[in-house]
């Protein structure tokens, strides 16, 4: 773990949970898934194609691949988990999550209104539960070239092959559970936008590496953050400026779009006017990572 990566982390212990994300450093543990026409050629039967939202890999294989793997790490640390940009990037990456159900299913108009009319790029990490409360709204960002649409998967549920939890969620209980949470939202992403999405962060950003590996089996890639820009939807504007504000070339700030009454919006419109004074630019994920 780089200093600076050490430092975001640490000075985040301690910031409470309302929205997805939360701020502790991870730990380490090893505790807590035909017949055919009579005049036909006397070929094999070509297999059905599979449906345009189907996973490449199955359940059932992902069951038996790491029906006893043992974790090794549990938190924001995993092999394959990307928390910034590539060295050599200036620009920094807007992320905003919309968690649904509990965790909230609002949205955050101004916020979006303040993207688009500054023109600022965002990744939009988006749950089954907050699409199927917000459907009109989804489409029109996913319509929107300004963002990109990325999975918070189905249930908004901490990644672990052992039911270990993150800030009184439940996380998932084994692979199988850990497949469902990420295809879930997976296929009724990839019917929605036609394309699979590229990107995933779990429900509090918690997950293992037995988990994390899932996650790239299922061919997306998983994203953490480096910044914790709004305290899990709880900083106030001036926390969300002074945080977002700080943000350095290179960083993966963490927001959420899902908490109107919250004081992201109004951080984040003061946080990108002095980003963009002092020379920073904003990317989605997919325009800096290969």
């Amino acid at each position: 773990m780089t200093p600076r990566r050490r430092a975001v982390l640490a000075a985040l212990a301690g910031s409470a949970l309302a929205g997805c994300s939360g701020p502790s450093k991870s730990t380490s543990g090893a505790t807590s898934p035909a017949s055919g026409s009579p005049t036909a050629p006397a070929t094999a039967t070509p297999s059905p194609r599979p449906s345009a939202t189907a996973p490449a890999i199955t359940r059932a294989e992902i069951v038996a691949r790491y029906r006893h793997a043992v974790p090794r790490t549990w938190g924001f640390e995993a092999p394959g988990v990307v928390h910034a940009l590539p060295t050599g990037k200036r620009a920094v990456a807007l992320t905003f999550d919309a968690c649904g159900g509990p965790g909230g299913s609002g949205y955050d108009r101004a916020l979006i209104d303040f993207l688009r009319e500054r023109k600022v790029p965002a990744t939009l990490f988006v749950n089954s539960r907050w699409i199927d409360a917000n459907p009109s709204i989804f489409h029109q960002l996913a319509a929107d070239p300004l963002f990109e649409i990325a999975n918070h998967g189905t249930r908004h549920r901490p990644l672990s092959v052992t039911g270990r939890s993150a800030y009184g969620i439940p996380g998932t209980r084994n692979a199988g559970e850990v497949y469902d949470e990420i295809a879930g939202n997976q296929a009724k992403l990839t019917g929605l936008l036609g394309a699979p999405p590229r990107f995933f962060r779990s429900g509090t950003a918690y997950c293992d590496d037995v988990a994390a590996r899932i996650v790239t089996d299922l061919k997306e890639r998983f994203v953490s953050f480096s910044v914790n820009g709004d305290g899990g939807a709880t900083f106030t504007p001036e926390q969300v400026h002074t945080t977002v504000g700080a943000a350095h070339d290179g960083s993966i700030v963490l927001c959420h779009m899902n908490h109107p009454k919250g004081g992201t919006a109004r951080g984040i419109a003061t946080a990108v006017p002095h980003l963009l004074a002092t020379g920073h630019t904003f990317v989605r994920l997919s325009d800096a990572l290969a």
